[in-house]
């Protein structure tokens, strides 16, 4: 019998940030996911999708684009897809930006509790926008209010996950 590795703690955590149109919020979300896990060395597998098909295929905003690079973030590869029902397997966490995508994801869930357990809107885990929708900036602009939204309850999502994952040394 083969002994146990000391590494059996989970390394990855699977996460998909949902908005509308998958051009604005949540390519910067996973932009700025995706660099902090980077830096912190976690193997965290990081997506975004949208719940519209609206724009799918499309880059993200170039005013996205443009707020992602002022923080050293490069989104410009990012072309946006549709969320679709296999992603609810596929990813540990589904994260909305904003109740009107929170309540769509649920109605996709319907009665299958695993999946609705897998739904979480964003700004649960902020401190500063505690359960507050991240506006869409598509039409209104403030997309640097929008990513220190993004930003600062990412900060919250990686203090409460990142203790159960195991970083490289």
């Amino acid at each position: 019998m083969q002994e146990s590795s000391a590494r059996e703690i989970p390394t990855e955590l699977r996460v998909l940030f949902v908005c509308l149109g998958n051009i604005c919020r949540s390519p910067m979300a996973e932009g700025i996911l995706r660099d902090r896990v980077r830096r912190l060395g976690l193997h965290w597998e990081v997506d975004s999708a949208g719940t519209s098909d609206l724009r799918i295929g499309q880059p993200p905003d170039p005013r996205a684009i443009e707020e992602a690079a002022r923080h050293g973030i490069d989104i410009s590869g990012k072309i946006s897809r549709l969320f679709e029902p296999a992603d609810f397997d596929r990813f540990d966490l589904i994260i909305a930006l904003d109740r009107s995508v929170e309540q769509t994801l649920r109605e996709l869930a319907g009665e299958e509790q695993m999946y609705q357990d897998k739904i979480h809107l964003l700004t649960e885990y902020s401190t500063q926008y505690r359960n507050q929708d991240v506006p869409d900036p598509f039409v209104q602009g403030g997309f640097d209010v929008v990513y220190e939204m993004l930003d600062e309850s990412i900060d919250g999502l990686i203090e409460a996950f990142e203790p159960h994952f195991i970083a490289d040394a």
